[in-house]
């Protein structure tokens, strides 16, 4: 059986979390969210509502760069839910396996701030967050990754995402 490191990408309010956990479910692999490994230095600045910047990134991008390598070695699947806003954020992420799937979430403004103004007991406040998260955005090209409508249903989704893993040849 093939297995996948995948990492879905998004700004805050896309869905990383939900239709990453879906497409591990499908695909029996493990699921991690990127956000359970920031540290508690980069909770807090968040929770204040003041952006993260590349330094506070680095470390974080890092330990899932570590997390892509581990299960690249142990032959296994896993599915990260990342941000990763930028190609160098990408880069890093890479480094752990360069092999990484690579599954893009977008949506308008409007639709993502509808989201995010509907969570509770999250960190991530404001919208000079999210702005700052799409100002920093540097969409992946077709080349690079799948990349998706959030206001698709979950569903059709995980089933474009599941063809596209098995349709599309991974580049080292």
């Amino acid at each position: 059986m093939t297995s996948y490191r995948i990492l879905v990408m998004g700004v805050s309010g896309s869905g990383k979390s939900h239709v990453g956990r879906l497409l591990a479910e499908r695909l029996d692999a493990d699921f991690i969210d990127g956000d359970d490994h920031h540290p508690a230095a980069n909770i807090a600045k968040m929770a204040r509502g003041t952006p993260l910047d590349d330094d506070d990134r680095r470390g974080w991008l890092m330990t899932l760069a570590d997390v892509f390598a581990d299960y690249r070695h142990a032959d296994r699947s896993v599915v990260v839910g990342c941000s990763a806003l930028k190609l160098r954020y990408r880069d890093i992420l890479r480094s752990g396996d360069p092999k990484l799937a690579i599954v893009y979430l977008q949506g308008s403004r409007a639709l993502l701030r509808k989201r995010l103004t509907g969570r509770e007991g999250h960190f991530f406040k404001g919208d000079g967050m999210l702005d700052s998260q799409l100002a920093d955005l540097e969409p992946p090209v077709p080349e690079e990754a799948l990349s998706v409508a959030v206001s698709e249903p979950p569903e059709s989704i995980i089933e474009r995402a599941a063809a596209w893993l098995v349709s599309t040849p991974r580049r080292a």
